[in-house]
């Protein structure tokens, strides 16, 4: 699979990244707030850099673990806000995996929800997917609404499965089905 893009909503851009970003993805990727439940530290410019270079070919979903990682502008004044990714985990099962990563200053207006809804679409519409999952620390309660925001049922609770940054991790993973998708989006859904 491999959309036509750019993909837009009422309020937003969803595209692939381009050299041009670095400097919007250091502006949130180097903050300790954004890093606390992601897998990586705060990165640096350099880091940065070499994040986009590799996002700017992840576009397309073929084989198992390729990845569709775009930003997210916004539509009136092309201000990059943040990150959204749909990876391909389970290719016969046709199963994806559905993350998100937004700047502090733009959270709590709906935009993560917007992308996501966007980003759902394009998996079970043009994907053809029949489930897609999300994950999240259990203390990234804002995470964990907004999968529930989406329609996406809490399918485990892993308590201390796992070392996350020297510490026992505990995660919660959310689904939702193609069947349940559409009527999740017309109950529940603004956009």
């Amino acid at each position: 699979m491999q959309p036509d893009y750019p993909l837009e909503t009422a309020r937003l851009r969803l595209r692939p990244f381009t050299r041009g970003d670095v400097d919007a993805v250091y502006d949130y990727r180097r903050r300790d707030d954004v890093a606390l439940y992601l897998f990586d530290v705060p990165l640096s410019r350099e880091e940065c850099a070499l994040a986009v270079q590799q996002r700017i070919g992840q576009i397309a979903l073929v084989e198992e673990e390729d990845k569709i990682v775009l930003g997210v502008e916004l539509m009136d004044d092309g201000t990059l806000i943040g990150e959204v990714s749909l990876i391909l985990r389970n290719l016969a099962a046709r199963q994806a995996e559905i993350g998100w990563i937004f700047h502090p200053d733009h959270q709590g207006r709906g935009y993560a929800t917007e992308a996501a809804i966007a980003l759902l679409d394009l998996a079970f519409k043009d994907g053809g997917m029949h489930r897609v999952m999300a994950r999240c620390d259990a203390r990234n309660i804002a995470s964990a609404k907004l999968m529930e925001r989406l329609g996406m049922r809490r399918e485990a609770h892993f308590r201390e499965h796992a070392l996350f940054k020297g510490e026992w991790d505990e995660e919660f993973i959310y689904a939702i089905l193609e069947r349940e998708w559409p009527e999740k989006r017309r109950a529940h859904l603004p956009f």
